[in-house]
């Protein structure tokens, strides 16, 4: 009944969107006015994110049944959003987005194919471990069509799609597929039993395929990432992330400082929303290379954060979420005309040359173009020599291999100081209350 309910409530309610270019100087102002429910948020966001639009501004508020949300945007040149098939896909979308209850099944970046076999892996990480499953793959006759792969705290996870080398189409024979289950998995297993056992599943993509970004962050919460291993406990160059009781508003207040970087407001609502908690009121202000966020935070059973070791949770896996694509080193950018085997190549020269991909998004395009990225450090984790970098472009070529991000790079927040404005004496002290933003209907 509640169901049906909800469901009356947003058709006698549609949602609202609102695209502004002229109240800000610097950016587009996007509000989005709607019935509330669980998982809104995210799927507003996800829209912008996939767009590659950098959210500088956010204020978020879902309190009493319905959900006002501002969001300043800008693209990656910092300017406003001006292409009007833009503005356009971006009312659609969200006045869809956020009417149906079951937007969140979907994707909207990753457009999921029949013509494809999903693989999903997840296990320890280590040097050489894309270079392996890539051979493997080839050496079955499976084409890589795009893959994502992250990697963060001794932990991998994957989303790979593969078509038949022969036909360009999903693999469904039974036998091979098995033969693809076991051999990955002798690659997954290795010589390092020190977390879980692996796991892996292969599938066909149907319309309702999670959104992949979304569905990583679930591989990797399920992997335990924001357990830190003994030799990985510096705090220097984490995210600060406090979580505090509210006990007069009855919530729980979230608190990050951090790097700013594409889709990190993303990252944090997928996690909070993955771990059942609803963002009620929050801000998101960005500027100078770093990002502050305020969340006043509810379990889905309306109730605030109830212990020490659930606030301490929280904190961790807010942490491994932002963590997980948070990189300021080098970036190697590869285009070039896709063909067979062409992933197996490229990762075992980086293999070959000492070089260990941390994170790697691989893409072909309706051209038949590859562009894939790939995040890299030496096996140590650190910064890669020059001359290293000067090999492995002659071996692959000059031309479709370029150079992105830092040879050398520093993993630490900036201190604070006089020019870190965000976290001198703009938020020193205040939160939300301050402004007399948060107003409770419960």
């Amino acid at each position: 009944m509640d169901d049906e309910y909800s469901k009356l409530i947003r058709r006698m309610n549609p949602p609202r969107v609102a695209i502004d270019n002229d109240s800000c100087g610097h950016a587009t102002v996007i509000e989005v006015d709607s019935a509330n429910r669980h998982g809104i948020l995210l799927q507003v966001v996800q829209v912008l994110t996939d767009l590659n639009l950098i959210i500088t501004k956010a204020y978020i508020s879902s309190d009493g049944g319905w959900f006002m949300d501002v969001f300043n945007v800008t693209d990656n040149d910092g300017n406003k959003i001006r292409d009007e098939e833009i503005l356009n896909y971006i009312q659609k979308t969200l006045e869809t987005e956020a009417c149906s209850s079951n937007s969140l099944k979907g994707s909207v970046g990753v457009m999921p194919s029949k013509e494809d076999t999903s693989i999903e892996l997840t296990g320890s990480d280590r040097p050489g471990l894309l270079s392996e499953v890539s051979a493997v793959l080839t050496d079955l006759r499976c084409n890589v069509v795009n893959a994502e792969i992250w990697t963060h705290n001794a932990r991998a996870a994957a989303v790979i799609h593969i078509t038949d080398q022969a036909t360009g189409c999903s693999i469904e024979d039974a036998k091979r597929l098995s033969m693809i289950k076991k051999r990955l998995g002798n690659v997954l297993t290795g010589n390092n039993s020190s977390f879980r056992a692996p796991k892996m599943t292969i599938s066909s993509p149907g319309p309702a395929a999670m959104h992949r970004e979304r569905r990583l962050h679930q591989m990797m919460f399920a992997a335990r990432d924001f357990e830190r291993l003994e030799y990985a406990k510096d705090i220097s160059s984490r995210p600060h992330v406090t979580v505090l009781d509210c006990r007069d508003r009855d919530y729980t207040v979230v608190t990050i400082r951090s790097r700013d970087r594409p889709k990190l407001l993303f990252d944090t609502v997928c996690a909070l929303t993955d771990m059942q908690y609803v963002v009620f009121h929050g801000t998101v202000i960005t500027g100078r290379m770093e990002a502050y966020q305020e969340h006043y935070i509810r379990h889905v059973d309306g109730l605030p954060l109830s212990s020490e070791a659930e606030r301490q949770r929280v904190t961790e896996c807010l942490e491994a979420a932002i963590e997980r694509r948070a990189w300021e080193g080098l970036v190697l950018e590869l285009s070039t005309d896709d063909r067979f085997g062409l992933l197996s190549d490229i990762t075992r020269v980086f293999r070959e040359n000492g070089l260990c991909i941390k994170r790697a998004e691989i893409t072909t395009t309706k051209c038949g173009k590859a562009k894939d990225n790939f995040f890299v450090s030496d096996v140590s984790g650190n910064s890669v020599e020059s001359k290293t970098i000067d090999m492995i472009r002659q071996q692959i070529g000059q031309t479709i291999l370029r150079v992105k991000g830092n040879l050398s790079f520093s993993p630490k927040l900036p201190q604070e100081g006089a020019r870190s404005f965000l976290f001198g004496n703009l938020f020193k002290g205040r939160t939300f209350q301050t402004f007399k933003l948060i107003k409770s209907y419960s």
